[in-house]
């Protein structure tokens, strides 16, 4: 089977491995959010987007297998402590695991999983894959593909590197940005992030007003944000542009880097 990643939205943006390798799944496998994103019920937007995708790249496309995502614990009381979070996401997991069994075991052939962005940036396939494989019921030979992540796509969109000469890059999530400040990061790149918050008691939540921020949402759609200047100038825009984003698509991923000192100062 193929992990492959699809970039982040652009259908030319997904390479010619990757499509090389969906021409040659028997039947691709996507994660459904409709049951559960927000308990709306309504269609998740992603598997649409993926149709499409499919559509521009593939004639005919495999046919494509829904696995409905198992709910995850979100409750703040709950996943407010870092124990609590990896204990909602050891639970989503297993039921995903359990979900991607049995759709392998009730299809023939070779299958496919697309994955926004690249799969080694903070996506769970690979992993509940090996969940899957350590169950023993199905023997699995996964194969990835690697795909254009959104961080490339953020660095290209604003036309800048990642980090200063010889400076090191720290990657993260937004739950862990505070560690990374505080740990001395100078280049952040926020991923799986919610919103930004400047101000507040230390460490929780660093004072990043006089960091230069450079953020992007849903790239390489038409519904592509993108927002850059002083954190403490441009945060309220950001929070605009998040809103309009999931106001045209239905949803929001945002990526962003931030810097230590303003621009003007380096």
């Amino acid at each position: 089977m193929h992990v492959v990643g699809v970039g982040p939205g652009d259908p030319d943006q997904v390479t010619f491995e990757a499509v090389a390798a969906l021409r040659s799944c028997d039947f691709l496998v996507v994660s459904d959010k409709s049951a559960t994103a927000g308990g709306t019920g309504m269609p998740d937007p992603l598997v649409a987007a993926r149709g499409r995708l499919l559509e521009r790249h593939l004639d005919p496309a495999p046919p494509v297998v829904r696995v409905v995502d198992p709910p995850r614990e979100r409750a703040p009381d709950a996943t407010a402590t870092t124990g609590g979070y990896l204990a909602a996401v050891e639970d989503w997991h297993e039921a995903r695991a359990a979900a991607y069994e049995t759709a392998l075991a009730d299809h023939d052939g070779d299958a496919g999983f697309l994955v926004w962005g690249d799969p080694a940036f903070y996506d769970s396939t690979i992993r509940v894959l090996e969940r899957v494989r350590r169950r023993g019921r199905l023997e699995l030979d996964v194969r990835v593909v690697p795909g254009v992540s959104s961080v490339q796509l953020l660095a290209a969109r604003h036309a800048i590197v990642l980090h200063e000469v010889g400076e090191p890059l720290h990657v993260t999530t937004g739950r862990r940005l505070a560690e990374a400040v505080a740990a001395g990061q100078d280049n952040v790149v926020v991923m799986l992030n919610r919103t930004i918050t400047i101000t507040g008691p230390e460490p929780e939540h660093p004072d990043l007003s006089d960091w230069s921020i450079w953020w992007g949402a849903n790239l390489g759609t038409a519904s592509e944000e993108l927002v850059a200047g002083r954190v403490g100038d441009v945060v309220d825009a950001i929070e605009a542009a998040r809103a309009r984003a999931r106001e045209s698509a239905g949803w929001v991923m945002d990526v962003f880097l931030v810097r230590r000192g303003p621009e003007t100062d380096r």
